[in-house]
């Protein structure tokens, strides 16, 4: 899982959900990605989650600025290509707290302290929290972009 501000989710969309940058700090989870794993956007601002794509590349190292970050120095340098797999449109997104008791990542968290789970930018979520989270993005599909 990916939690990203609502600009930079922005930004992946304008490039088509063709590349996603990573920060700098988190090059060895970075470097644990294989073409074939799956990303799941968390726009962290909205508390909501709102896509999946597939990793279609090795991890590479790109310094172009996309991504904005309040330390000025950060440029999301690890990146891989992506395809989109489901975008949902914003007016759909699916709120983190409605699912959160359901998943197994945010049980290591007292119950009223849920959203802490989703702080920081890269997470390994268990292939169920996955699979629930994406089967709800599915049924929540009617304004959404299927790719």
């Amino acid at each position: 899982m990916l939690a990203t501000s609502l600009e930079n989710f922005r930004r992946t969309q304008e490039h088509g959900f063709t590349v996603q940058g990573l920060r700098s700090r988190h090059r060895r989870r970075a470097e644990a990605l294989r073409p074939g794993d799956r990303l799941l956007y968390y726009v962290s601002g909205r508390m909501a989650f709102a896509a999946t794509c597939t990793v279609t590349s090795t991890l590479f190292e790109d310094h172009s600025h996309i991504w904005r970050s309040a330390h000025r120095e950060e440029d999301y340098p690890w990146r891989v290509r992506i395809r989109p797999d489901l975008v949902l449109d914003e007016r759909v997104w699916i709120q983190a707290k409605d699912l959160a008791y359901r998943l197994e990542y945010v049980r290591k968290w007292p119950p009223e302290h849920w959203f802490l789970a989703f702080l920081g930018h890269l997470h390994q979520l268990p292939a169920r929290d996955f699979r629930l989270i994406e089967d709800e993005l599915r049924r929540a599909d009617t304004g959404a972009m299927a790719i």
